[in-house]
């Protein structure tokens, strides 16, 4: 009970000092937070949802090759950078990410392929602030077709035993996801 409270008023303090200075800009999307625990191990993911259609025309947008340009880096969602925090460190696409917060961005190809860039730097808006120098690693991400279309971009964490999960980013037709586990 102890580390669950740990963990809480970690990720509390991290939103508190980083939030302020996000709230500045003006939204467009959603926002949610996203959270699961592995062992009573947190980790935590704070994102914009845009929608397929454009919030001021109505229109439906290409998003993969569209409005999320393959060969750039994307903010992973809407509004200010992707927020990645977890208590523990966790090995995902066999890379050891430390305990910490992180700003996740993508980079999606054409040719299907895309990575999740895990930066040092916090508190960016979109990927106008982005810079190479701060990123801390680039882990592959799987792709496969949805069943269904998404319309607005999501997030989840799935549980996968033993002590890990997945971590999956969904919208239009597209999946891109990332197994991890989590280190004590």
């Amino acid at each position: 009970m102890k580390k669950l409270t740990l963990s809480l008023i970690t990720v509390a303090a991290t939103l508190l000092g980083i939030l302020p200075a996000m709230a500045q800009q003006k939204r467009t999307s959603p926002h949610e937070t996203i959270s699961a625990f592995f062992d009573h191990k947190l980790i935590s993911v704070v994102y914009g949802r845009p929608y397929t259609k454009d919030p001021r025309t109505g229109e439906v947008r290409k998003i993969w090759g569209g409005l999320v340009p393959y060969g750039q880096v994307w903010r992973t969602g809407a509004d200010e950078s992707t927020l990645f925090i977890t208590r523990n460190p966790v090995v995902m696409g066999g890379t050891t990410i430390p305990a910490g917060g992180y700003t996740l961005f993508t980079l999606p190809a054409e040719d299907g392929t895309a990575k999740l860039i895990f930066n040092k730097r916090l508190g960016l808006w979109g990927s106008g602030e982005y810079d190479e120098k701060d990123d801390f690693a680039r882990v592959n991400l799987k792709k496969q077709a949805l069943e269904k279309p998404v319309d607005q971009f999501t997030m989840a964490i799935e549980e996968n035993p033993p002590g890990g999960g997945v971590l999956k980013l969904m919208w239009e037709n597209t999946e891109y996801s990332v197994a991890f586990t989590v280190q004590k």
